[in-house]
């Protein structure tokens, strides 16, 4: 009966993580400010950056700080009320991974999700403050270097992989970070593309 009822649990955390995840800031941020919809234009990517492209910096910001923080939410709540902070638990794992996988494939705009480096972020950072640090490090030092958002997304993603593996070994929290950082890389299919063409967009720059 035990085992039912946690089984249970985590079911209800990861379909209430998934509604969370579901909810697109670039899409709701751009209809309040009366912006054109972010899959509409530029990457048609229902994110941050695309929603820069629009020219407000104001609703880019609001954008990154909602899918980070929803990311962050889905976890804290649950560690908060299901789980102990001092080891991280699989309702927590999969609270990660659904609002990720929300944010992917939104229940309430046909699928059609953004790439997910914004709730990622927010999900690490969740899950351990030092996990989230160290993987924005990594973006940091790939992006001032090569100057491609896309490059240091995808290479800080699979950082995260194994910076979660050495804090926490093999446990759920590892694999499902693995998970989001296939996901992740996978999603950025067309950006590697443009990478090996040497036409990707820089920092600062034109397109090359």
């Amino acid at each position: 009966m035990r085992l039912e009822f946690r089984a249970m649990q985590t079911a209800w955390i990861a379909l209430a993580a998934y509604l969370l995840g579901s909810v697109s800031f670039a899409i709701v941020v751009s209809r309040l400010m009366r912006l054109p919809d972010p899959r509409d234009y530029g990457s048609r990517n229902p994110g941050a950056t695309n929603v820069l492209r629009s020219g407000s910096r104001a609703a880019a910001a609001f954008t990154l700080a909602g899918d980070a923080g929803k990311g962050w939410l889905a976890v804290w709540l649950t560690l908060r009320f299901f789980g102990d902070p001092s080891s991280i638990g699989v309702d927590a794992s999969v609270a990660g991974l659904c609002v990720f996988l929300g944010h992917l494939f939104p229940a309430y705009h046909r699928l059609r999700g953004g790439k997910g480096v914004a709730t990622a972020a927010g999900v690490l950072v969740g899950l351990d403050p030092w996990l989230g640090v160290a993987t924005l490090a990594s973006f940091g030092v790939v992006a001032a270097i090569f100057r491609m958002v896309s490059l240091a997304s995808m290479v800080a993603a699979l950082f995260a992989a194994f910076y979660t593996f050495w804090l926490f070994g093999l446990q759920a929290v590892t694999g499902a970070v693995s998970i989001m950082a296939l996901l992740l890389v996978y999603r950025h299919r067309e950006n590697i593309g443009r990478i090996v063409r040497g036409e990707e967009r820089r920092l600062g720059g034109k397109t090359t």
